[in-house]
């Protein structure tokens, strides 16, 4: 669903630990890491969306996590123009997300798996709340400070832990 400013409905998926570190995703046959998202289809609720990519993209169903917090807003990033697909009706100029963050308990990480009918991610491992704001590629980045800043204060930690 592409809106009528050019940007495509997406939900993000921030996935911590109960040590407060986040699930990284390595996409399938490259060296690029990122948060598991996706489009949200018509006839989708935003809610809706991000239990269908958590599924599609790692696996997991609302039983394995516990939803901690959405963005308030929608998130913006445009699309750096050369991969903006110019002959593409509409066109889509980047993309409008909310962004989700979840808790997955220890016991249920034997459920992230990616043999899904189209794997988008072949590798997972655990980082630190803030690791990916240097790791992103540039033109995300500034969605995943305001997401990762935003939910923050939603992610409970052991005592004697901090972000």
């Amino acid at each position: 669903m592409i809106d009528s400013d050019g940007f495509r409905a997406n939900v993000g998926i921030i996935l911590a630990n109960t040590e407060g570190q986040v699930l990284w995703t390595k996409r399938v046959g490259q060296d690029s890491w990122q948060f598991p998202q996706g489009g949200i289809d018509k006839g989708e609720t935003p809610l809706d969306a991000m239990y269908r990519e958590l599924y599609e993209e790692v696996g997991l169903c609302p039983h394995h996590v516990e939803m901690l917090g959405v963005t308030h807003d929608w998130l913006r990033y445009r699309l750096p123009r050369r991969y903006v697909r110019l002959g593409q009706e509409p066109l889509c100029i980047g993309q409008k997300q909310k962004w989700f963050l979840l808790r997955l308990d220890e016991k249920n990480t034997d459920f992230i798996r990616f043999d899904t009918a189209t794997p988008e991610f072949d590798e997972w491992i655990w980082v630190s709340y803030w690791y990916p704001l240097r790791q992103i590629v540039p033109f995300k980045r500034g969605v995943y400070q305001k997401a990762l800043l935003e939910l923050a204060e939603r992610l409970p930690l052991k005592k004697g832990l901090r972000l």
